[in-house]
């Protein structure tokens, strides 16, 4: 059996009808910054099209816009297109705009209180995502759909850290034993923090993913290279475009790339003609993602026509299983599938997308033998008792295998 045929990617929801095709086909062409006459003329191209019901082809559009982030980028298209776009469409999709504007502006100025309040406390801070990707690399803090405010912060600042954002409102959703809370910095990577305005609003990282992923990403010299940008009229620190463009990838890997504004991000950043490929390579070999890299810039390719750069396309191209993930990942996303994160399945997707054998047993060994809050809700020891966890990660990490 050939390398390319050995990929099978944990499906757990069955696709959605095959009248979604098309309507994907639109968003994808329709969901591009800075949209050429090409690009218009290509989404012309699918309007016409008569397989494309009108009820049907717009709900489902309108539909997949909103779950992958790309509604205002829909409008900002659609809306050049006049007579052929509904105008109840136009009125949905300004609207959904009009949401995005009013809660950027919202994160927008929580993170500068936010900031605020670190600066006087002496803490370094890079804000990424959100709105200052948006502003940065968009050039309209609205044209991204926001989620909430992502800092990384160094590892010896996160206590620091989670005191002040206490002080100003917000509240941890998933609270650490204090007895664990050692153990759970130098295995984990965020405090994610609710506040009045919603759920999840605030994420405090100190790494780029929990250990167990074997990633061990240079977050000390992320802080070194960050340049500064201006978001809300501030100046902030935000990651260099080619340490973002290694976050970015691997974040979307992490979610099996299952939102078309993660790679829309990796095609803002890929139209700087500028950056380091040298650099970037050898960044993602050193750390094992190079694989990774490679179906995230695959996918922007296939998916947004963005051009994969010719410095990086040699090694992109010899890498088939690269292709064959590519190729897999691009007719899920199609076809609305998702992955469960808690079975095992996905867990051997992760190995299998590591170039290494030695990242892979790396992978499965912190895994085996890093415990979590999943294992202090499970079950309550003291301290002193505290590598029994382990046992615990090991019974339960055993009938999630079981179930898939």
């Amino acid at each position: 059996m050939n390398q390319t045929s050995e990929i099978a990617l944990p499906v757990t929801r069955t696709a959605r009808a095959a009248s979604v095709r098309p309507a994907w086909a639109l968003l994808l062409a329709a969901s591009v910054s800075d949209a050429s006459a090409s690009d218009l003329d290509r989404v012309r191209l699918l309007l016409g099209k008569a397989e494309l019901e009108p009820e049907a082809k717009w709900e489902a559009v309108l539909r997949l816009a909103v779950e992958h982030g790309t509604s205002s980028l829909l409008y900002q298209n659609l809306s050049r297109l006049g007579s052929l776009v509904p105008a109840p469409v136009l009125a949905s999709l300004r609207k959904h705009y009009e949401e995005n504007v009013y809660k950027s502006l919202f994160l927008a100025r929580e993170l500068i209180r936010i900031l605020d309040s670190l600066d006087a406390l002496g803490v370094d801070v890079i804000p990424y995502k959100g709105v200052v990707l948006s502003e940065v690399y968009y050039g309209d803090m609205a044209l991204r759909q926001p989620g909430d405010i992502d800092l990384f912060v160094r590892m010896r600042d996160v206590t620091r850290v989670r005191s002040a954002v206490r002080e100003l409102g917000y509240t941890e959703r998933v609270p650490i034993p204090q007895e664990a809370e050692e153990d759970y910095i130098a295995s984990g990577y965020e405090y994610s923090f609710d506040s009045s305005a919603g759920r999840g609003v605030l994420e405090v990282q100190w790494a780029l993913l929990t250990r167990f992923y074997a990633v061990d990403f240079d977050m000390h010299g992320l802080f070194e290279r960050a340049v500064d940008v201006t978001v809300g009229g501030r100046r902030v620190k935000t990651p260099s475009p080619e340490d973002l463009l290694l976050v970015l990838s691997v974040h979307a890997a992490k979610h099996v790339w299952g939102r078309l504004m993660w790679l829309c991000d990796i095609g803002q950043i890929l139209k700087r003609e500028n950056l380091n490929w040298d650099w970037v390579q050898s960044r993602a070999r050193r750390f094992g993602i190079e694989r990774i890299l490679s179906v995230t810039l695959l996918l922007a390719n296939r998916l947004l026509w963005m051009k994969i750069p010719s410095a990086i396309e040699p090694a992109i191209i010899a890498d088939r299983i690269a292709q064959a993930f590519a190729g897999e990942v691009a007719t899920n996303m199609a076809h609305g599938v998702s992955y469960d994160v808690r079975q095992g399945s996905y867990f051997r997707l992760m190995m299998r997308l590591r170039e290494r054998r030695a990242d892979r047993l790396r992978f499965l060994a912190r895994l085996t033998l890093t415990p979590g809050p999943g294992e202090w809700d499970a079950v309550s020891l003291p301290k002193i008792l505290f590598p029994l966890y382990r046992g615990v990660r090991l019974a339960r990490l055993a009938a999630r295998f079981a179930r898939g």
